[in-house]
């Protein structure tokens, strides 16, 4: 399925605290991305009509499988292109701003590629 930008962002968020926090809603997204309460609850609506995540009734949300699977993608993508990019001499902050831009457009076959590379070159 392909699935915009946008909707990856918001998967990829969801991730990162339900991994920091345990527990996630959406005032949380609010927060970490500093997007407005209706732009969130918009956003929230499309994944679940999308079947990528569920909402219990006291408003924490959960990753589905396919929300999970393309949130766990997205952020291979960005923490190994971060890292990669600032082991080739990048600032740390340009890098993770580079790496959000890249984690989306790459295809599959590159991503793989630099991942094969990068992790060849970290077990030298």
């Amino acid at each position: 399925m392909k699935i915009q930008e946008s909707a990856e962002n918001y998967l990829e968020t969801i991730l990162i605290l339900q991994r920091r926090k345990g527990e996630v809603r959406s005032i949380d997204i609010v927060n970490e991305l500093e997007f407005s309460k209706p732009s969130v609850s918009v956003a929230m609506k499309n994944l679940r009509e999308n079947g990528l995540i569920e909402m219990s009734p006291d408003g924490y949300i959960t990753l589905l499988e396919g929300g999970r699977e393309i949130a766990e993608r997205i952020y291979e993508r960005h923490t190994l292109l971060a890292d990669w990019l600032t082991a080739l001499g990048v600032d740390p902050q340009v890098a993770t701003e580079d790496a959000c831009r890249m984690e989306h457009v790459i295809s599959a076959e590159s991503f793989e590629a630099i991942k094969a590379h990068a992790t060849k070159k970290s077990a030298r």
